[in-house]
């Protein structure tokens, strides 16, 4: 299923002073065509993205950065992943993930301090469908995200909507499908979503409801020599919720909308595909103040068996 893909991270903030910044992960799960399953067979996958969260963002523009105690949180995410395909209907994919994250806060008068730690994210386990045509260009897929990461790190200053676990446990329902646009000319087309719905959680946080969409196009007529070159256009759509429970961070101040436009590029020397990519926002909207990032980039390296 598509990895290869798309992202942006966002923060939950106030318009007063306090704690504030939601992380919507999800987005790095929707992504290009060229890992929807083609047939049997497996393929195992590295990840690596990166996001530096430093800009305040309020309804629909920049907001000045007095108006959030949260100043910086500047992630490094890297995971290994399988998808093995039984048969031309049924497989499985799952996705370790391991984080790095630095976070800078001012927790009063001035005094900003910085935060630094790194641990296992959380695990994705999914189901996949793709038995509705014989080219299994369309599929369904159903999984959960267990709560493995850590959801308590320096609790006193870091607070739930900033740790790498969110300490839920979450159903997640996703589809995609790949189609021609012009078979001569080697271009294509695709779109894949995913809602993400926390079902279970811990101490009094609900992290909101997510879903995340991409479509794009991608072209197959470049080559040179045995490395197949593709050049791919996204766009990538992402709701969430606010937050909730006793122990959110602010669930007035959390919850956006977001679209960002994403060009990348493809090389394929078989049996090894290589992916990068940036992903750039056009349009923000988000509720209260958010720490934002002006751009993220994202790779994937994967090995088909």
């Amino acid at each position: 299923m598509t990895k290869i893909g798309c992202g942006l991270m966002a923060a939950a903030m106030v318009p007063i002073k306090g704690w504030a910044c939601a992380c919507g992960c999800g987005v790095f799960d929707v992504a290009t065509s060229s890992m929807i399953p083609n047939g049997p067979g497996g393929m195992a996958y590295f990840d690596y993205f990166f996001q530096d969260q430093n800009r305040n963002w309020s309804g629909t523009s920049e907001a000045p950065a007095e108006n959030n105690t949260d100043k910086q949180i500047k992630t490094d995410f890297f995971s290994i992943g399988l998808q093995y395909m039984f048969n031309d209907d049924w497989g499985f994919q799952a996705e370790i993930p391991y984080d790095f994250r630095t976070f800078k806060t001012d927790v009063g008068g001035g005094n900003i301090i910085t935060k630094k730690w790194s641990q296992l994210g959380d695990i994705r386990l999914k189901a996949i469908y793709t038995g509705f045509s014989p080219d299994l260009s369309a599929g369904l897929t159903l999984g959960v995200k267990l709560p493995t990461g850590r959801f308590d790190f320096a609790s006193d200053v870091v607070d739930r909507d900033t740790q790498l676990g969110t300490g839920s446990t979450d159903v997640l329902l996703g589809g995609f499908y790949r189609g021609e646009i012009w078979r001569a000319k080697h271009l294509e087309w695709f779109a894949q979503g995913e809602l993400d719905l926390p079902v279970a959680t811990q101490q009094q946080y609900r992290p909101g409801v997510e879903f995340d969409a991409a479509a794009g196009i991608y072209f197959k007529g470049f080559s040179l020599g045995r490395v197949s070159v593709i050049p791919i256009a996204q766009v990538i759509f992402s709701e969430r919720d606010s937050d909730s429970g006793a122990n959110a961070a602010n669930p007035v101040a959390s919850g956006y909308t977001r679209v960002l436009l994403s060009p990348g590029i493809e090389f394929h020397i078989h049996p090894f595909t290589i992916y990068a990519d940036a992903e750039v926002p056009v349009y923000q909207n988000f509720t209260g103040n958010q720490l934002a990032a002006p751009v993220l980039f994202k790779m994937t390296v994967s090995y088909m068996f």
